[in-house]
């Protein structure tokens, strides 16, 4: 099987994203204006991606591709499905829902090597400044450690929420990113990882 390209990685990590959150894919015209291509652009790029084994398409009819979902077809196009894990609040902290939602499939060449990961879907606006607005998926590399100035995923009094982390000399100050909210003062925060990727439909 011919690697991707990075352009035809791209389209394929949407495209799944796609489905993930509407349940159905985007059209063709939808590829092309998410990406800001012709339609005849988007329109090769999925008739590569079939060709190459990531979607498969039982008519030619509009929202009938289907991407190959088999965890062992996935692993082979190089691609991770990565867990979805609930909601994580980008506003007030809010209980994550500590279930699992369905997944995401995201090429390997987007995330790190020998890391673990997990997904979110983000609920509110206090990171907007961020580029990261509500209804997005933030991919989370897993650690319970991160540095100052690091957008992280973190357990407060069994709230989860999702801010830029600061540790100060007596305390964590979690930093939103909208001049609306104000910082969280905290003792006790577990970390459960860092940002490392968004994902968002439109």
């Amino acid at each position: 099987m011919k690697e991707l390209t990075e352009r035809q990685k791209e389209v394929l990590t949407f495209i799944a994203e796609y489905i993930s959150a509407h349940t159905y894919p985007p059209t063709i015209r939808e590829i092309a204006e998410y990406f800001s291509i012709s339609v005849k652009g988007a329109h090769d790029h999925v008739t590569a991606l079939k060709k190459k084994g990531c979607l498969k398409q039982t008519d030619k009819r509009s929202r009938t591709m289907e991407l190959v979902r088999d965890s062992s077809e996935v692993e082979t196009l190089g691609c991770l499905e990565i867990p979805v894990l609930g909601t994580v609040a980008a506003g007030q902290p809010i209980l994550s829902e500590e279930n699992w939602d369905g997944s995401v499939i995201v090429h390997r060449s987007m995330l790190k090597k020998n890391k673990k990961y997990f997904a979110v879907k983000v609920r509110g606006d206090s990171m907007t400044a961020a580029g990261i607005m509500s209804g997005d998926t933030a991919i989370i590399e897993k650690q319970n450690t991160v540095r100052n100035g690091e957008i992280a995923v973190v357990v407060v009094d069994e709230a989860v929420t999702l801010k830029r982390f600061y540790k100060e000399s007596t305390r964590v100050r979690l930093q939103p990113e909208n001049s609306a909210y104000k910082p969280i003062y905290c003792q006790n925060v577990r970390v459960l990882g860092r940002l490392a990727r968004i994902l968002r439909s439109y």
